[in-house]
């Protein structure tokens, strides 16, 4: 399969809600219960944009089928050189390389803007994405036992790092 990678416009805001409240609805990926609008990844777009952080889609024949970005890792200037990222592949591409294929531009792009590291805050029963991490230089840096609530259930979060410089 030939995957394009590019920065995402507003035409992709359907494509990408589409992966994201899957996301929300049915995996411990994203610690919300409640599917987002389109408003609200058009506010989210547009919000990155400003700040010169990417959005970038993965394409295939035209149709979206992950997505990824990052932002700011807490709202305080001291944190101004850390980014937390999120990659996401629609449930029907998982497993195909799309979200490595995701990584290595979000990272050079990160680098691009003189972050210096970048976080990832994965739920610590997700095997997959941490072994995903590890494969891209991330460390576990921390764990957080039970801090979030989903699907009746307590979450550990686990904290992946990786330097960029």
């Amino acid at each position: 399969m030939n995957v394009t990678i590019r920065p995402a416009t507003e035409a992709d805001l359907p494509a990408i809600l589409d992966i994201l409240n899957d996301a929300i609805l049915n995996t411990t990926a994203v610690w919300s219960h409640h599917a987002v609008d389109l408003e609200s990844r058009r506010h989210w777009l547009r919000d990155r944009q400003s700040k010169g952080y990417p959005v970038l889609v993965a394409e295939i024949d035209a149709t979206v089928v992950g997505f990824a970005s990052f932002g700011d890792f807490r709202p305080w200037d001291g944190y101004s050189h850390t980014v937390e990222h999120s990659i996401y592949v629609h449930r029907h591409h998982h497993g195909k390389g799309f979200g490595k294929q995701l990584m290595a531009p979000l990272v050079d792009a990160a680098k691009a803007c003189g972050k210096h590291v970048m976080i990832g805050g994965v739920e610590a029963g997700n095997r997959a994405s941490i072994h995903f991490h590890h494969g891209f230089g991330f460390v576990e840096t921390g764990r957080l036992k039970e801090v979030g609530w989903k699907f009746d259930r307590w979450l550990d979060l686990v904290f992946m790092q990786k330097m960029l410089d």
